[in-house]
């Protein structure tokens, strides 16, 4: 893959940040890169007791992001725990997938939630990047060593998901083919993903940005993350090379 990704990081270096998820974003990406601006340890000042700010999927991103560099906090993880009721999170697939995947990253797993998830899910989850949040979070909450739990769901749910190619590129928009890719890649359709990443680099934006109004720090930060992501991933257990 030719891409450098020096003028991206300029770009979102020079940004201003104004909440926990372009913040969390940002910090992953970060990481990923390896370019060592210590995001993570601004996220963590932002955090109150147990949070961030009360607020589930701000909480969860930033977690997620914490324990992938190296920090779980615990006291964050009894809290996402004491948000779950009648196997949800607020009856709601969005924030039931990243609470999901903020347990597993900090090494916990529920499979009342992802049942939920499962058993719930229907023609007004059918959306590319909704189906996607939903493979991430059961693919990350598979259990070590038994990685055929949600083969059956995960596997018919990712054709139907690159069946949904616009003008067989990529989809919607660009924070819906972000978080598509990285589903496909932790799911291990790598070569599905080959010609949406090409796409993906089509639409930089020429100071090094992804996104509308020359740039938005989410979508950028996203769109490094399924680039190293893509560079890097092999199969369905997530193992690098």
């Amino acid at each position: 893959m030719d891409f450098k990704s020096e003028t991206s990081f300029k770009w979102l270096y020079s940004q201003e940040i104004s909440s926990v998820k372009d913040l969390a974003r940002m910090a992953q990406a970060d990481y990923l890169w390896n370019t060592k601006k210590e995001y993570s340890e601004k996220l963590i000042s932002l955090k109150n007791e147990c949070s961030w700010n009360s607020d589930l999927r701000n909480t969860a991103r930033a977690a997620s992001v914490l324990a992938i560099t190296g920090t779980i906090c615990k006291n964050v993880e009894k809290w996402i725990l004491s948000k779950q009721a009648d196997r949800s999170w607020n009856n709601d697939a969005y924030d039931t997938a990243y609470a999901l995947i903020a347990l597993a990253d900090m090494g916990s797993h529920n499979l009342e939630g992802c049942g939920w998830l499962i058993e719930n899910y229907g023609h007004d989850w059918e959306h590319p990047g909704t189906t996607a949040l939903i493979i991430t979070a059961l693919i990350k909450q598979t259990l070590p060593g038994n990685n055929k739990i949600f083969t059956d769901f995960v596997e018919n749910r990712t054709k139907w998901i690159i069946e949904q190619r616009e003008n067989n590129k990529a989809w919607k928009t660009l924070a819906t083919s972000n978080l598509v890719i990285q589903a496909l890649l932790l799911a291990g359709h790598k070569k599905e993903t080959t010609i949406p990443i090409k796409w993906l680099l089509s639409s930089m934006n020429i100071n090094g940005s992804w996104g509308k109004d020359n740039g938005e720090i989410n979508t950028t930060s996203l769109s490094l993350i399924s680039l190293k992501e893509y560079s890097k991933h092999d199969h369905f257990t997530g193992k690098s090379t």
